[in-house]
């Protein structure tokens, strides 16, 4: 099966800021190593950029890509307004243009853009792997960051309606070949 990567929102603005998401630099660098293991495989990686006013505003030192990322010449870019990476965006098009049937998703935040993400994309028809110890959040009043990775990457394999696989696997045991 053909995958792209999709790196959601893996910027300044929400990384740096302090406390940073649980986990960042370990996330991050899941991340980079998916990265490299999908570009020598010839897949698409694609970073999408959340934008909106204020501290992600397009062209914002906010709304950077985070400097630790590993980004190279060829990587797709997707902007985005919504907790959707498809909704409004080109990402569904590059995707198709790719010849890919599946997606790879990492990023932050676990509970909005990388949830409503996986759902889209299954309902895209896409088989989604969500990479479990790639993708991150903060802690909230009702949950720490580790148990809202843990529900989701519990919940969202569960989901079975929409006619595609959505499975969770740790970063290292994720081939983009074979």
């Amino acid at each position: 099966m053909n995958l792209a990567l999709v790196v959601i929102d893996v910027q300044r603005g929400l990384f740096e800021p302090q406390p940073a998401p649980a986990e960042a630099d370990a996330v991050i660098g899941r991340i980079n190593a998916l990265a490299d293991r999908a570009r020598d495989a010839a897949a698409p990686v694609i970073f999408v950029q959340h934008e909106r006013a204020g501290d992600l505003e397009a062209g914002s030192p906010g709304w950077d890509l985070h400097p630790a990322l590993r980004v190279v010449e060829g990587d797709h870019r997707i902007r985005k307004a919504t907790p959707d990476a498809f909704l409004r965006t080109g990402l569904d098009e590059v995707l198709s243009f790719c010849g890919v049937e599946g997606v790879v998703l990492c990023g932050y935040a676990t509970e909005f853009c990388v949830d409503t993400t996986a759902r889209s994309a299954a309902a895209h028809g896409y088989h989604v792997v969500l990479a479990a110890d790639a993708h991150t959040t903060h802690d909230k009043a009702h949950a720490d960051a580790a148990q809202i990775r843990a529900h989701h990457n519990a919940t969202l394999p569960a989901i079975r309606s929409f006619g595609v696989g959505i499975r969770a696997l740790q970063a290292d045991e994720i081939a983009f070949t074979g």
